[in-house]
């Protein structure tokens, strides 16, 4: 498929470019998938659980391979609609972590094997989440920018990177005591979501990186109230 924009409708409901000239249709996601209504419908219900398809192959409607393929679709399909959603406004806590397997060597920030997240949460429960290569005030700051809003209120803990904060908006800094805030502010929105991300992972035996960008949408939705509706992703075929 060539990447012109262009195309003819044909009396058929088909479209055929004017380029290439190939002739497709639009299809959502959906529509696309040549499994039954009910077995989608099944399996959608397993994702929302959180079943994993090694598990839920004892009463998936459908092989192994299948299930996984399916799972895929749809978080590529919330990871597409996550790339869509609009910048952050009002309160919003930063912070970073790490995700992986408990290793021999180094622990803390330098340790190895490890998966560095920085995550963005917004005070209504919607959090943005990003797998980032280092915690850096260069890594950081872009992220912020680009997802939020000026004059927002961010609220952090004492790391240097967010230093500069008040740049884009008003900036409160956490200060802690062996890990517990002093005084009234907070950040134990975005903390406590570092806990749940995590005790969802476990049961996954371990995520490969590079599929990192389709599964914390997954969180992003889970954590939310759950009266979100979402676009059907279009494709063509």
């Amino acid at each position: 498929m060539c990447a012109h924009h262009w195309a003819w409708l044909l009396g058929d409901g088909r479209f055929k470019c004017r380029s290439c000239g190939r002739v497709y249709t639009w299809l959502s996601v959906w529509d696309a998938s040549r499994l039954s209504e009910h077995d989608k419908r099944k399996l959608l219900e397993f994702f929302v659980l959180g079943v994993p398809a090694y598990r839920a192959r004892f009463r998936a409607p459908c092989s192994r391979p299948t299930t996984e393929r399916f799972y895929r679709q749809v978080r590529a399909v919330m990871a597409m609609h996550e790339e869509l959603a609009e910048p952050f406004e009002g309160a919003i806590e930063c912070d970073e972590t790490m995700l992986g397997g408990r290793r021999r060597g180094k622990r803390g920030w330098g340790a190895s094997g490890k998966v560095l997240i920085f995550g963005m949460l917004k005070r209504d429960g919607v959090v943005r989440v990003f797998a980032v290569p280092n915690r850096q005030k260069a890594t950081l700051l872009p992220l912020i920018v680009q997802h939020t809003t000026p004059g927002s209120l961010f609220y952090t803990d004492e790391y240097s990177a967010y230093a500069s904060l008040k740049v884009q908006g008003e900036h409160i800094v956490v200060s802690k005591d062996k890990g517990v805030p002093q005084g009234r502010e907070h950040i134990n929105g975005i903390e406590g979501f570092w806990s749940y991300a995590k005790n969802w992972l476990y049961q996954y035996r371990g995520i490969p990186q590079s599929l990192c960008i389709f599964i914390w949408p997954n969180f992003r939705i889970a954590s939310t109230t759950g009266n979100k509706t979402f676009s059907p992703c279009c494709i063509r075929r």
